[in-house]
């Protein structure tokens, strides 16, 4: 089985460390990584637990495939109680840290507890030690890991790790690895911060050797690898463009969420796009793309290496910035332009780098500018208030806020809140773009419907990741649906959920899902782990992953009340495109997707739901 069998345990509070077997009969029940974690979090703290409180826990995980020749199989998730939403939180992460960690031996890592003193963790396989780290707070994520490196005088350390926005308690800061790779979303790098815990750094020199049967796995992963090299998404589209391959698709289909949902569709986009990364620039006949990148184990290579125009007026004094560096990926092109009506390219990989130095979710951030844009506009903000002008469409604006925001200083301090609260704040509770109080990604569901159930609801707020139908309605896949209509979606939105959870729990990328279905990974999964994992079994993981989400949420206090959307997208018809007239029909969906989920029409499982799955 290739599960590691091992768990680590450190209470930041007594500095104690502790070593425990993985409780096998969990594992085979939720898989390994988000399933897994989240059943450890749920099971060791209270719903009602305030976030930020010592009460909190924090959990690393990997999953059954993280560290092996599967591909995609870098994947690592951060699992606790969001700030930003109140709900469970999952981020997922690729880059190299995930499979350092399972290669020293360990599943998962349990922080616990509040440190009275900043604090990182080091793993040298079964070497654990909290060490000081008082010199690395007020350090950057790209310092962090530099000043770790040759502390360890070991290039090879992997570190996981918080900037200026955890430490400044930024509600949506994410967890950085590898300088530009992010468990992003819900604020788990907010939780890390309000422990006083820098970083986690690891080398692992075991390996993954304890697959169920090695040649079995071994075909299983190359037939596989195949499937997602023949495939056109990840084997030419993803590849050559990355997600920003979508930027020009969506905005043409009318789906493109513009200056905070007023609009549908962007003007600008075409000049964000992932054409425009490659296209030589005007200034110094370079483009801004330099190339592509892969995580570890992954045959796709989705990411984005890009050097910024050094005459930019972002970065003409800044010369730290005009290497290459991690680029635009769509959903953070699309926060940092469409949602602010900004089409300067330079900007958003300004900003975007900024996000990455110090760690914060791009996807919130952007959308929260989009807010604070709409509020300056109605005259609900001033330029004294905010410290600049900020309309729609301002590059110069976007970039300050960036840098407030980053650094944790003037209005920056509020942006930092989210929408959500900020908006409330300052009377205009209507225009947070959010569903749990998490600010919504790339997809606007007047034009793509089923992603409005989804987004409504998600367990961890507003999510693409959790469900995401675009796949089968704009793209085709695996079966084409029409995005406009609602019938058939809540079938959709629950296959898709429930699929997910599976694909995050085995520790692989959810962009196989663009080639592979579940009976793709059930052969390696099978392989590698055990051959009770058939195809039945896997679609009961994911839909029991599901509904023990839910049930935690339920309890942490959200009601059917919560799986709504703003009023702009249930009143304010869509103005252009394919979506023109048409709002999003939640109303007709929920319902539905309630009785077929198994839950009464509050939205809780029913008994014999949750017989069904063990609960």
């Amino acid at each position: 089985m290739s599960w590691a069998g091992k768990i680590l345990r450190v209470n930041l509070s007594t500095g104690a460390i502790s070593r425990e077997p993985l409780k096998m009969e969990w594992a085979k029940a939720y898989l390994g990584s988000r399933g897994l974690a989240s059943k450890y979090l749920i099971s060791e703290i209270d719903p009602k637990v305030d976030p930020l409180s010592a009460d909190n826990k924090l959990i690393w995980a990997t999953g059954p495939l993280t560290g092996t020749m599967a591909s995609t199989g870098g994947r690592y998730t951060v699992v606790t109680k969001g700030p930003l939403t109140g709900a469970i939180a999952c981020s997922n992460s690729g880059g190299y840290w995930g499979a350092e960690f399972k290669f020293a031996g360990w599943d998962m890592l349990i922080f616990e507890g509040k440190s009275d003193k900043p604090v990182y963790l080091s793993i040298e396989d079964d070497h654990v030690e909290l060490r000081d780290a008082a010199h690395l707070w007020g350090k950057s994520v790209w310092e962090t890991e530099e000043i770790i490196k040759k502390q360890h005088q070991d290039p090879l350390v992997r570190v996981s790790s918080i900037g200026l926005a955890g430490e400044n308690g930024v509600l949506y800061a994410a967890v950085v690895n590898d300088l530009h790779r992010a468990a992003g979303r819900s604020g788990v790098g907010a939780v890390m911060g309000s422990k006083n815990l820098k970083a986690i750094a690891v080398r692992g020199t075991k390996g993954v050797g304890n697959i169920r049967d090695p040649k079995g796995f071994m075909k299983a992963t190359f037939e596989k690898k195949k499937i997602l090299a023949d495939n056109a998404v990840t084997g030419q589209g993803l590849p050559t463009y990355g997600t920003q391959v979508l930027m020009n698709v969506i905005n043409e289909i009318g789906a493109s969420p513009t200056r905070n949902h007023r609009d549908v569709q962007f003007e600008g986009a075409k000049d964000i796009s992932a054409e425009a990364m490659a296209t030589p620039r005007a200034s110094d006949g370079k483009a801004q793309l330099v190339t592509n990148q892969a995580c570890f184990g992954c045959t796709i290579a989705c990411g984005r290496i890009s050097k910024i125009d050094q005459t930019h007026f972002s970065v003409q004094n800044k010369p730290q910035y005009w290497g290459a560096t991690g680029g635009l990926e769509y959903e953070a092109a699309w926060a940092l332009g469409n949602a602010n009506g900004v089409s300067d390219l330079e900007a958003l990989q300004y900003c975007n780098t900024l996000c990455n130095e110090q760690g914060m979710d791009p996807i919130s951030f952007g959308a929260t500018i989009g807010a604070v844009m709409e509020l300056y506009e109605i005259g609900a903000l001033t330029r004294e208030q905010i410290g600049v002008d900020a309309p729609f469409g301002s590059a110069e604006a976007l970039v300050q806020l960036t840098e407030m925001t980053a650094m944790g200083v003037g209005f920056g301090k509020e942006i930092g809140m989210g929408s959500a609260r900020l908006t409330a704040k300052y009377g205009h509770p209507e225009l947070s773009m959010s569903v749990k109080g998490q600010e919504f990604p790339a997809y606007d569901s007047r034009g793509i419907q089923g992603m409005g159930l989804a987004y409504a609801t998600s367990n961890r707020g507003a999510c693409h990741l959790r469900g995401y139908t675009v796949a089968s309605e704009v793209l085709g896949i695996p079966v084409k649906t029409d995005p406009l209509a609602a019938d058939g979606k809540p079938e959709l939105v629950k296959a898709f959920q429930d699929a997910t959870a599976v694909f995050d729990s085995a520790g692989i990328c959810v962009f196989t899902s663009f080639a592979w279905g579940l009976a793709d990974v059930q052969p390696q999964v099978a392989a590698a782990c055990g051959e009770e994992f058939t195809l039945d079994n896997l679609n009961e993981i994911g839909e029991r992953i599901w509904n023990m989400e839910r049930e935690f949420n339920n309890a942490a206090g959200f009601t059917a009340k919560d799986d709504s959307l703003p009023p702009r997208l249930l009143n304010e018809p869509a103005k252009t495109g394919p979506a023109t007239g048409l709002v999003n029909k939640l109303p007709e969906m929920l319902p539905k997707y309630y009785a077929i989920r198994g839950w009464d029409t509050e939205g809780r499982p029913l008994p014999e739901t949750r017989a069904r799955l063990s609960l």
